[in-house]
């Protein structure tokens, strides 16, 4: 339904909660190839680190509604902020 009209923007608030891990990556991998081919670009929110991690090209991170931190994954993944307010600090 939300590509019927040939968006420029998708907006997809948790597009994977409530599936299985594989069916995640099979979302997002389809969501990427249609995007690629229509030229839509994807704004999606998401707690699932995975997907996150393993799908964005550029991640924002929010505490309490202020940006925290802006960039590439493997930027915002390394953000002692980051990993301190939203990933608890420990390994990810």
């Amino acid at each position: 339904m939300a590509l019927a009209h040939s968006p420029r923007l998708l907006l997809m608030d948790e597009p994977t909660a409530g599936m299985a891990p594989a069916e995640r990556g099979a979302l997002m991998q389809q969501t990427a190839a249609i995007a690629r081919e229509a030229g839509i670009a994807v704004l999606f929110t998401e707690h699932d680190m995975d997907v996150v991690f393993g799908h964005a090209d550029r991640v924002l991170v929010l505490e309490r509604g202020r940006l925290i931190a802006a960039g590439a994954p493997e930027e915002v993944r390394a953000d002692p902020r980051v990993r301190q307010v939203y990933l608890g600090g420990g390994r990810f």
